[in-house]
């Protein structure tokens, strides 16, 4: 089982969340800085990073910047649902974020989903001709950067994780609803959706990559 570094200066939430990882298998080391989260990651093999973005010492994107300089995959924890905080993140290599306060169930299964996606092919992940590159945050074709806001590209990387499976609208909006506070809701939902199949279908209107499962949810074959 993978090693991970939690760097995290609320004491409480070290304590709970490091007993939890822990008891789901996972080997944890914590640290409360940005200077002791560089030092372990270069004295350690950790498998990935989860990184708090406000920091005493030093701040989150700093570590974000470290791990991905040694190759190590990166969930970052924020207080805040702001844009330009995730983007920045995501810009800096960070895999995935998780806005507090989150349930401790979901954190496990977005870590679960970072490793896998990093053992394989450098992280990226294939659909049709699309390919999306957690690490850097991007989606391309054929070469060219299609543009996404942070919650469209949080919300297809959702669905093509999990390729195969029907995710209903409900577990969709269960699983996205702090990136964007009260503004996600089952109307918004639709246009979410909508605005990605205009960016990355060939053809909107008889869609290839995400398809609506009708009065259930959505599904990435």
């Amino acid at each position: 089982m993978a090693r991970i570094l939690l760097v995290e200066d609320d004491r409480e939430i070290v304590r709970t969340l490091a007993a939890y990882l822990r008891q789901e298998g996972f080997e944890t080391d914590t640290v409360s800085g940005e200077k002791e989260a560089r030092c372990a990651v270069s004295e350690k093999k950790y498998g990935l990073l989860l990184v708090d973005l406000a920091l005493e010492d030093g701040d989150g994107f700093g570590v974000c910047r470290a791990a991905k300089e040694a190759g190590i995959p990166a969930i970052f924890l924020t207080a805040s649902g702001e844009e330009d905080a995730v983007v920045r993140g995501l810009d800096m290599g960070a895999e995935d974020y998780v806005v507090k306060p989150f349930r401790p169930r979901e954190l496990v299964s977005r870590i679960r989903r970072a490793l896998g996606r990093n053992e394989s092919d450098g992280g990226k992940i294939a659909v049709g001709d699309l390919l999306l590159d957690p690490v850097r945050g991007i989606v391309t074709r054929n070469g060219e950067e299609i543009l996404l806001s942070a919650l469209e590209y949080r919300l297809l990387l959702l669905l093509v994780s999990n390729r195969g499976r029907l995710l209903t609208r409900d577990r969709l909006l269960e699983d996205i609803w702090d990136a964007a506070g009260d503004f996600v809701n089952d109307n918004t939902l639709t246009v979410y959706i909508k605005r990605i199949r205009e960016k990355i279908e060939k053809d909107p209107q008889n869609p290839a990559i995400i398809r609506t499962v009708r009065g259930m949810g959505y599904r990435v074959d």
